[in-house]
C-alpha cells in the first residue's frame, strides 16, 4: 500500500507539473485580419508544425489530389463544443470557427501550408511559405516561386498560390469552400472514430466510396480513374465550379456518358485540345482530349492549369487505360 501511495504521489505531482495543452487561438482563427504567421494560429504545438494541437486531427483522403509529387499532411479542426454535420455521403459541413489545413512537403522538407479558416463571413483560403529553418510560416499573399527537385529529380520551379488562386479551386458558385473532406472520400474508420468523439454528428452513410489510390491495381480501372478525376478535376469541372461552363463534369457521382465527356465535342478548348475533337474518344486514349491535356506540361493545354508543373504518370496511365477499355 505505501508502494502504491507513493507511486499515485510521484504521478500527481508530475501530471501537475505537466504543462496544460495549447489550445488553437480561436480569436485568431475567427478574427477579421490575416495571420501573417502560421504559428499565430496555434494549429501546432511545436515550431515545426509537425505536433497537431489539441482538437487538430490529421486525416487523409482515399485519393488526393496531386501536385507535383509532393508529401501532403492534412488536419481538420472543429473547436470545443461545435460538431461538424454530415452531408450525405457528400462534404462534410464544418461549424465557424473550423479550419483545414495542408502541409506540402519535397523530402521531408516543408515548403507551404495552405489554410481555410470558416469565419462568419465565410470561408478564407490563406497560403504560407516556409522559411530555411524550418521553424515558421510567413503569409504570403501574392503567393511565391520556389526553386526544388520533385521527388522524380526534375528541377522545378514549384508554385504557391496566391490567395485569389486559392479560391479558383475552391469556389462553388463563386463562394469560397472545402473540396477535400467528401465522405465518399473518406474511410468509414475515419468518419467513425471522427463521429465518436463528438466532433461529427454522425457517420454518414457511403453506398461506393472512391478507392484508395494505393489499391487502384486491384479495383476495377474505372473506380481508380474516376476517384483521380474526381480529386484532380471535379473542383472546377462540376456544374456549379470554375468549369460549369464546359459542361464537362468529372465528379465521383456522375453517371451521364456526356457530361462525363464520351464523345462529347469541347464548349471552347481552343488551342488546348490540339487535333482532337472529343473530349472522351471510347478505346482511343490517344484522341481524346482530357489525356491529350493531362499529358501536356504547356501552359493553356494543361489541365489542372494550376498545382502542377510536371507530368503524374501514374495517373495518366489509370485514365489511359480507363478510355483504353470503355466501349
Amino acid at each position: 500500500m505505501r508502494l502504491l501511495a507513493a507511486a499515485l504521489l510521484v504521478l500527481g505531482t508530475a501530471l501537475a507539473a505537466a504543462p496544460a495543452p495549447v489550445p488553437v487561438n480561436d480569436a485568431v482563427v475567427t478574427g477579421g485580419g490575416y495571420p501573417q504567421t502560421l504559428g499565430e494560429l496555434g494549429f501546432f504545438t511545436d515550431p515545426g508544425a509537425r505536433q497537431p494541437a489539441a482538437g487538430v486531427v490529421p486525416y487523409r483522403l482515399q485519393t488526393p489530389l496531386w501536385t507535383d509529387g509532393a508529401e501532403k499532411d492534412r488536419f481538420v479542426y472543429v473547436p470545443a463544443g461545435q460538431q461538424a454535420r454530415a452531408q450525405g455521403d457528400g462534404l462534410i459541413d464544418l461549424p465557424v470557427g473550423s479550419a483545414l489545413i495542408k502541409h506540402f512537403a519535397f523530402g521531408g522538407k516543408l515548403i507551404e501550408t495552405r489554410v481555410l479558416l470558416h469565419r462568419k463571413d465565410g470561408w478564407l483560403a490563406l497560403p504560407y511559405v516556409w522559411n530555411a529553418a524550418q521553424n515558421e510560416a510567413r503569409l504570403a499573399l501574392a503567393g511565391k516561386r520556389i526553386d526544388l527537385v520533385t521527388p522524380t529529380g526534375q528541377a522545378i520551379s514549384y508554385g504557391v498560390p496566391n490567395k485569389n488562386q486559392c479560391k479558383d479551386c475552391h469556389s462553388l458558385d463563386n463562394v469560397t469552400m472545402p473540396i477535400g473532406p467528401k465522405a465518399y472520400n473518406l474511410s468509414a474508420a475515419w468518419l467513425t472514430a471522427f463521429a465518436k468523439s463528438g466532433k461529427l454528428d454522425r457517420v454518414p452513410v457511403v453506398d461506393r466510396r472512391i478507392p484508395l489510390w494505393e489499391q487502384r491495381a486491384k479495383v476495377p480501372v474505372a473506380d481508380a480513374a474516376r476517384g483521380y478525376l474526381d480529386a484532380n478535376c471535379a473542383h472546377c469541372h462540376n456544374p456549379k465550379g470554375a468549369a460549369s461552363n464546359s459542361g464537362l463534369y468529372l465528379g465521383w457521382q456522375v453517371t451521364d456518358r456526356i457530361a462525363l465527356g464520351v464523345m462529347k465535342r469541347p464548349v471552347a478548348a481552343g488551342r488546348g485540345a490540339g487535333p482532337h475533337e472529343f473530349d472522351v474518344v471510347p478505346g482511343q486514349p490517344d484522341h481524346s482530349i482530357l489525356l491529350y491535356r493531362f499529358a501536356s506540361t504547356e501552359g493553356g493545354v494543361a489541365m489542372p492549369e494550376l498545382g502542377r508543373e510536371t507530368r503524374d504518370p501514374a495517373g495518366e496511365a489509370v485514365v489511359r487505360a480507363w478510355i483504353a477499355g470503355m466501349r
